[in-house]
């Protein structure tokens, strides 16, 4: 049976053109799918694919525009008896938050992939012919499903919920947290670490096509409770707090936050540092305040954000979403 794959294309530096082979700078999403899928027709990939442009951007300018259009096209793709699996190719600056949101608002019942270039299609050691030949692989692959989103990154695969980007260059910008990589996989083979783990093949949240405005609050030294006013506006429903060390911040920024929660705008701890656990506190209900767990502010942001549009707000059962990402 020939496998069938959707790849919904959204630009980034996988598509991306420098126009020199060792220079620095590029201009990203340059390359159209239909380029794309004939210049990859050459490698032998063992699936028929079919291509569709969402967008081709600079992932720096990701936002609702583009994901209002990318969910359903997902969910075209799924609902389709021919398709096997869907594959999008995205920038990698923010490729965790959009693979986060899909993996929170889409059903399992078929492998979506998604998969990024950290160096552009005609610099020396491109890196987004192998990655896309990788995704190929697992989104071919039936045990994909029920794993939920995926992000295949330099011969690994992540979950949405735990893969994050970790440098700012070179092929292996990638790193899992609380679990690294769930599998290995090359153009010719595929290893999983573990069995499929979501439960049920049902989206855990609907859709939204205007998510609430969730703002995070970046804590450094010497950060004054006045940021806040400055930060929040009228339409802010929430603010994720990227906290030093374990989510902590200076004591009138905590103060300021607690009178934000008291009148109704949920308030989430995350940490600025690159991995671990921001667990409750004591202190946490006194303030009316939301540990994010291992999630960081960002994909906090994204979940935040589908609680609230779903009509989520009492302070213990957010905790209660966050304990079980």
């Amino acid at each position: 049976m020939t496998i069938q794959l959707t790849v919904l294309a959204t630009g980034g530096t996988i598509a991306g053109i420098a126009g020199s082979a060792i220079g620095h700078d590029y201009r990203a999403g340059e390359i159209g799918i239909e380029d794309y899928l004939e210049q990859v027709g050459g490698l032998g990939l063992e699936a028929e694919l079919s291509g569709r442009q969402i967008a081709n951007i600079d992932s720096a300018d990701m936002g609702p525009g583009v994901w209002n259009a990318l969910h359903p096209a997902i969910m075209e793709a799924l609902a389709d008896p021919a398709c096997n699996g869907v594959i999008v190719t995205h920038g990698t600056d923010t490729l965790e938050e959009t693979a986060f949101l899909l993996d929170l608002t889409l059903p399992a019942t078929k492998p979506v992939v998604v998969v990024g270039a950290m160096r552009p299609a005609d610099a020396v050691g491109y890196d987004g012919l192998r990655n896309f030949a990788n995704a190929v692989r697992v989104a071919s692959n039936p045990d994909a499903a029920g794993r939920g989103t995926l992000v295949v990154m330099g011969d690994r695969m992540f979950a949405a919920r735990d893969v994050r980007k970790v440098r700012t260059r070179g092929a292996e910008a990638f790193r899992g947290f609380p679990r690294e990589s769930i599998g290995l996989v090359t153009p010719s083979s595929l290893e999983w670490f573990g069995a499929p783990w979501q439960r049920g093949d049902g989206a855990r949240f609907a859709w939204c096509d205007d998510l609430p405005e969730v703002a995070i609050l970046y804590v450094h030294a010497a950060l004054e409770a006045d940021m806040l006013g400055r930060l929040i506006g009228p339409q802010t429903r929430g603010v994720v707090v990227a906290g030093v060390g374990e989510g902590n911040m200076p004591e009138p920024v905590r103060q300021a936050l607690a009178a934000l929660s008291t009148r109704g705008i949920a308030v989430v701890r995350a940490s600025r540092t690159e991995e671990g656990l921001v667990d409750r506190e004591p202190e946490d209900e006194a303030n009316g305040f939301v540990a994010a767990r291992a999630l960081n502010p960002q994909k906090a942001r994204i979940l935040l954000q589908l609680l609230l549009a779903s009509g989520e707000s009492d302070p213990a059962a957010l905790q209660r979403a966050f304990d079980g990402r």
